[in-house]
């Protein structure tokens, strides 16, 4: 999976460098990652290599621009009430908190968002998102406009 996200955010510097945005030199790499998983399990090895990517773009002297998106099954995981987890998920799901707390502050993470839509349907509130996640009316549009501003869409 690792391979895959560098193989991607490789991809990226080439194709920006074709069009003109950026050079194969380019000293910043801008990511909107999209995470619709149902395991808490997954997710956090998922984020895990993010920050892996994260901190190798840093030590390449490439500045990251990362985002991370939150829609479907995923959004359980972005609330502070658990009570829609499954018990036996309910430990690796507050490891995603953290986890997601801790990249917040990392530098590079510029937004982590939690698409509106999915919300109802899993019976999930608003009011209950973490802190650190801001709620965007549709993950769809949002993901759109950063590949408008130059952000390479993955989906891990």
């Amino acid at each position: 999976m690792c391979i895959r996200i560098l193989a991607a955010a490789a991809l990226a510097l080439g194709v920006a460098g074709g069009a003109g945005a950026q050079s194969a030199s380019a000293k910043e790499l801008k990511l909107a990652f999209d995470f619709t998983d149902a395991s808490p399990a997954i997710l956090l090895k998922k984020l895990d290599n993010v920050e892996t990517t994260r901190k190798q773009l840093i030590d390449s002297g490439i500045t990251p621009k990362i985002v991370m998106t939150f829609r479907g099954n995923a959004s359980y995981f972005t609330q502070t009430d658990l009570s829609a987890v499954n018990e036996p998920d309910r430990a690796d799901a507050l490891k995603v908190a953290a986890k997601l707390r801790e990249m917040q502050r990392s530098p590079g993470m510029q937004s982590l968002e939690q698409c509106n839509l999915p919300l109802a349907e899993r019976k999930l509130k608003p009011a209950n998102l973490m802190q650190e996640v801001k709620l965007v009316p549709n993950g769809w549009i949002a993901l759109g406009q950063y590949q408008q501003q130059g952000y390479a869409y993955i989906a891990p």
